[in-house]
């Protein structure tokens, strides 16, 4: 049994544009962009264009390992033929708490903003808050346990409904724009002689841009149950991140329109301030869609995470029960560990915190997955590559990781990146831990059968076996 290639290019571009557009652009990043450029319009609309661009190239270098091994949880594996098992594990302990953390945090701001429309003039009860989040995130693990194409399906109606309110959002800008009113183009006449941010300013302002394309990587995770991955993944992320990268563009011109900075920058969510002072009296039904539309956002996030389990159990990283498959062709096992985790982080809420501990590590796998490219390039140049990134490419993504790890240490040296190193570190504690356990593993085999009779699991085929054939 194996993971079913069911997504072709119509529904990787659905599944795409619906992870990657979510609560980053329509509530948080916009507003911490603008404060890391001080409140500099043009800056902030330089930093959304190039991490446009940034991420594109980044995609591309990693569309050559996700075609080149096309498996589920292709980042990982590539990092384990590329560097070994240490480095391997260290990229899943970061994944671990990555996403996990981010998918509490995301079930946990649409429960805010769905409770919130029914306490209008005061805040909502975190009790009901995070009850709200529990059953969300539960039905949505229920929902990846079925088939890829049942999760494709659900995705296809919150993609439609983003589209159509950052089209609106856009195209009402646009209409701003031509019309011109005094007020509208004050802002931006005076664009060029607004304060200029500092250069340790710039990568934080990156970093809020750059987690409003978190989901770019899911197609990278999904490659073994993408039909045609080389022709599907490479056209899927060019066309899909330009329709992204122009529509986030548009987003914020018609922000900066409508809201001053100072409104920007104070608002919690700033969609719906947007739509309160543009479309007051049809605000409450825009936001109970927009806050309904992002609930697929923990899909895409327990999906993506999945898969890396998956792929890690194979490479004997993870209990085997994780890289089991139901009779949906579905690694229920590793979706319902997902969730445990995140409903802890939902819990306890505090926890959520450590999300900034893990953008370090992030932009650290991104150089070593460059890296590695360049590794496999030399060591077996012979290797069938059905699509072969530009090497600049692949140098320009290594530099600005650099620039990302870095500039903030250089610029401005804190206790928090002592924190990340740590948390880093505590990564191949646990690697040594996970290899001592693995050879006294055999009284772990009882379990592992009661779980396969308890979840109706089977053990899938293994991944060497699949790039071969």
């Amino acid at each position: 049994m194996q993971l079913l290639r069911a997504v072709g290019f119509i529904r990787a571009n659905i599944l795409l544009l619906s992870s990657i557009i979510g609560t980053g652009i329509l509530f948080v990043s916009p507003k911490g962009v603008l404060k890391y450029s001080s409140l500099n319009i043009l800056v902030s609309l330089s930093i959304w264009a190039g991490c446009g661009l940034m991420n594109m190239m980044n995609a591309l270098c990693l569309a050559e390992l996700a075609t080149t091994f096309p498996v589920s949880g292709a980042s990982y594996y590539f990092l384990k033929r590329s560097f070994g098992s240490s480095i391997a594990f260290l990229c899943l302990w970061i994944q671990l708490f990555g996403h996990f953390l981010g998918i509490g945090a995301q079930s946990l701001l649409i429960a805010g903003n769905l409770v919130q429309i029914f306490y209008s003039g005061c805040p909502a009860p975190e009790f009901a808050k995070k009850c709200l989040a529990l059953a969300v995130l539960w039905s949505l693990a229920i929902l990846n346990a079925r088939r890829i194409k049942t999760v494709a399906q659900f995705q296809n109606i919150s993609s439609l409904v983003k589209m159509a309110v950052l089209c609106l959002i856009s195209l009402t800008g646009i209409v701003l724009l031509v019309i011109g009113k005094k007020e509208n183009m004050y802002k931006f006449e005076n664009a060029l002689d607004a304060e200029l941010p500092d250069a340790s300013q710039i990568p934080d302002a990156i970093l809020q841009v750059n987690y409003s394309y978190l989901g770019a990587s899911l197609l990278i995770n999904i490659a073994g149950e993408i039909k045609n991955p080389t022709d599907t993944i490479t056209k899927s992320l060019i066309s899909g991140l330009s329709i992204v990268t122009l529509l986030y563009l548009l987003t914020n011109i018609s922000y900066l329109e409508v809201l001053t900075t100072q409104e920007i920058i104070s608002s919690d969510s700033i969609t719906v301030t947007w739509m309160d002072r543009v479309f007051p009296s049809a605000q409450w039904v825009l936001s109970l869609g927009i806050s309904a539309s992002l609930v697929t956002d923990g899909s895409s996030g327990i999906l993506s995470a999945s898969r890396i389990f998956y792929c890690a159990s194979q490479n004997g990283q993870l209990p085997v029960i994780y890289s089991m498959l139901n009779d949906h062709h579905s690694p229920v096992v590793a979706v319902i560990l997902i969730t445990i985790l995140s409903s802890i982080a939902i819990i306890a809420s505090d926890l959520i915190y450590l999300v900034k501990y893990v953008a370090l590590g992030t932009s650290c796998l991104n150089l070593l997955k460059m890296i590695g490219l360049l590794k496999l390039r030399y060591q077996k140049p012979d290797l069938p590559r059905p699509y072969k990134v530009w090497p600049p490419l692949i140098f320009g993504s290594i530099a600005s990781s650099l620039f990302l790890i870095f500039m903030p240490v250089i610029q401005s040296p804190n206790m928090e990146h002592v924190y990340q190193v740590v948390f880093l570190f505590c990564g191949f504690l646990c690697y040594w831990l996970q290899a001592h356990l693995n050879r006294h593993a055999v009284c772990f085999d009882t379990i592992t059968c009661y779980c396969q009779l308890l979840f109706n699991v089977s053990p899938s085929e293994d991944q060497d076996k699949q790039i071969s054939s």
